[in-house]
This record gives C-alpha cells, sequence and structure tokens, in this order.
C-alpha cells in the first residue's frame, strides 16, 4: 500500500494515532514505513472525553481538536497514515491538513487479518473513477429492490468521491479497505423508502438485521423507522436521543448515498469478528451493496454525530433509467 501511495526512501511519514486506536496497527504502519525506507514518525493524542451518548461511528475522529504542535508535525509530512479510530475523513482539521500539501491515507481500524486479505491492487482503481465519472453525470438515481426499497435522488449538485485504496497525489485523501463510490446529496434531493430486510447491516451497531426495517424519506430526513423487533427500536432511540441531545433533526438527514466495488470483500466477513474488532470498512466496499447512509452532509449545510452506515443487499440502482447494478450484483465496469 506505501508502494502505491509512491512513499519513497528518505520521505517523512507521520502515523497518526489517538489512545483508543489498535496497537497493532500503529507498529505495523511504522514498521512498513521503515521496510520501504521512509522515515516514520508516531502521532498518538488522546480521545476526547465521551459525551451524553455512546457513539462509536461517526466517520469523523474528535481526537485532534486542532492541536497545533500536532497539526504542525502532519503538515510537515507529506504523507499521513491516519490509524485514528474513526479516520479524519470528515474530520474539521482534514481540509488544513490537505491544503498543506500532505496525502491522508485512512488505514481503516480493522483486524490486521481483514486489512491482509483487502491490500489494494493496480486495477482496482478503473472501476471506481468509471463509476464517479457516471455519477458526476447523471441527473437522478433511483434504487429498488424486491424487498420495497424505491428511493430517488435528484444527483445534480451533489457531490461525488470514489475510493480504490490509495492516494499518490498532494492535498488528497484515500482509505484502506478501498472499493467504493459515493455521493452527497445537496438539500432537497432525497425522497422514497428504504427498506433494510434481514441479514442487512447496521454498522453503527456492527450487527446483521433480524427483522425488516422500513424507513421513509421526506425532504431528506427519516420521517419514521417502521417495523417490529429490536432493530428497529434501537434505531428509533438512537435517532430520537440525538435529536434531544443536539437540538436537530440532522441525525434523522441522509448523509450519502453510493455502493461498492470491491470483489474480494466478503458480505459475511462481519460475523467473524467481535465488534472491537472491526470497523466495517470492508461491509461498505462489498460489490454491488447500495451504501445509504444517515447523519452529517456538509454539502446540504447539516452537522451532527448522529450516523448510520447501512450496507443494503439485493438492490437495482439505475442512473438516469440506466442500470448499474441489477439486484445487488454490478452489470459492467462502471458500476
Amino acid at each position: 500500500m506505501l508502494r502505491l501511495c509512491a512513499v519513497a526512501p528518505g520521505m517523512p511519514v507521520a502515523v497518526l494515532g489517538e489512545s483508543g486506536s489498535r496497537g497493532v496497527n500503529l507498529d505495523l504502519a511504522e514498521l512498513a514505513c521503515l521496510r520501504v525506507g521512509a522515515r516514520p514518525v508516531r502521532c498518538v493524542v488522546p480521545m476526547p472525553p465521551v459525551g451524553a451518548l455512546p457513539i462509536r461511528s461517526t466517520g469523523a475522529s474528535r481526537a485532534l481538536r486542532g492541536h497545533p504542535g500536532a497539526m504542525a508535525l502532519l503538515a510537515a509530512c507529506p504523507v499521513v497514515l491516519d490509524l485514528t479510530v474513526e479516520g479524519l475523513l470528515h474530520a474539521p482539521e482534514l481540509p488544513a491538513i490537505l491544503k498543506a500539501g500532505s496525502r491522508v491515507m485512512m488505514v481503516s481500524d480493522e483486524h490486521p487479518e481483514a486489512l491482509a486479505r483487502l491490500v489494494p491492487r493496480v486495477g482496482d482503481e478503473v472501476p471506481v473513477k468509471a463509476a464517479v465519472k457516471r455519477l458526476r453525470g447523471a441527473r437522478e438515481m433511483r434504487v429498488t429492490s424486491a424487498a420495497g426499497t424505491d428511493l430517488t435522488v435528484a444527483m445534480e449538485g451533489a457531490a461525488t468521491a470514489g475510493v480504490w485504496g490509495w492516494t499518490d497525489r498532494p492535498g488528497t485523501v484515500a482509505h484502506w479497505p478501498g472499493g467504493v463510490v459515493v455521493s452527497f446529496p445537496r438539500a432537497g434531493s432525497v425522497r422514497g423508502v428504504v427498506v433494510l430486510d434481514a441479514g442487512d447491516i447496521n454498522l453503527t451497531f456492527k450487527r446483521y438485521l433480524e427483522a425488516p426495517v422500513r424507513l421513509v424519506i421526506e425532504e431528506d430526513h427519516v420521517v419514521a423507522v417502521e417495523g417490529a423487533g429490536t432493530d428497529a427500536e434501537v434505531m428509533r432511540r438512537y435517532l430520537a436521543a440525538f435529536a434531544e441531545v443536539e437540538g436537530s433533526r440532522a441525525a434523522y438527514a441522509v448523509s450519502h448515498v453510493g455502493w461498492g466495488l470491491n470483489p474480494r470483500a466478503r458480505w459475511e466477513a462481519l460475523a467473524m469478528y467481535g465488534r472491537r474488532d472491526t470497523n466495517g470498512t470492508e461491509l461498505r466496499c462489498a460489490a454491488g451493496n447500495f451504501l445509504f447512509s444517515t447523519g452529517a452532509n456538509e454539502f446540504a449545510g447539516r452537522f451532527t454525530e448522529g450516523h448510520f452506515d447501512l450496507p443494503v443487499r439485493g438492490c437495482t440502482i439505475m442512473l438516469d433509467g440506466e442500470v448499474v447494478v441489477r439486484d445487488g450484483v454490478p452489470v459492467h465496469e462502471g458500476g
């Protein structure tokens, strides 16, 4: 992965972690840097105190908190290996780090075995780049499924990004495992129904659903979480808790939509690891899954720490009426 990121002998590399980071991954990152002749420097910052709610999935590490010394170190290194628990992808400090010319390679907080299985390969970028191009040119995404999903997303003005597992250009960010494309719709762009069936995944809770949950979306926001059993009830309680604590309904809003493109990612992998041993990025990248997420969307002016990543199987995804994923299976290179 470091070689794909164009890490050269003598190059300074920041290995960024926090007190809750997986220690073995910090060690492995440092050893890998030494193996390719780079000059690693480790920066580990303390995790902030917990708030009123348990949070294990935000997509944004809160550990840096603008620390001037840590920020100066990261800006001074052309490559930053981000091993914080949640990653810097949506952290407020990321723009300043990228503006300094550093490239940020997020190593997801996974068991080393999962990272070893999903080491990026040359060629992984081809379908992701093609999917990004198609999404950026689309006016509408429609998602349907036999379970009852029927969602429409207006794509004009959406911010789209694709990740294939490495970055070799200054001022860019990627994550490993890779193989996913996502779009952040503008405000007022999403409506319809998403049905999470038994066997689909709630990555915030790191569990396969045992009963269907029906999400009704109006004006970008989930207005109803329908379903019997634990899965629906816990989702309702968690969303309501954020509305109460934050004083807004931002946690109910749509964050991003997209699909996985990594054929080596395994849907059943979540069953093989304890919750502390996986961050679930593999499931986000599993080929053909529809990735539906709620929570923060800076491109729509919405901010919240409440976040659900919900990989959904068996969906058909259409862009301007053309199928790119049929019944959970990509139909060609671009989808």
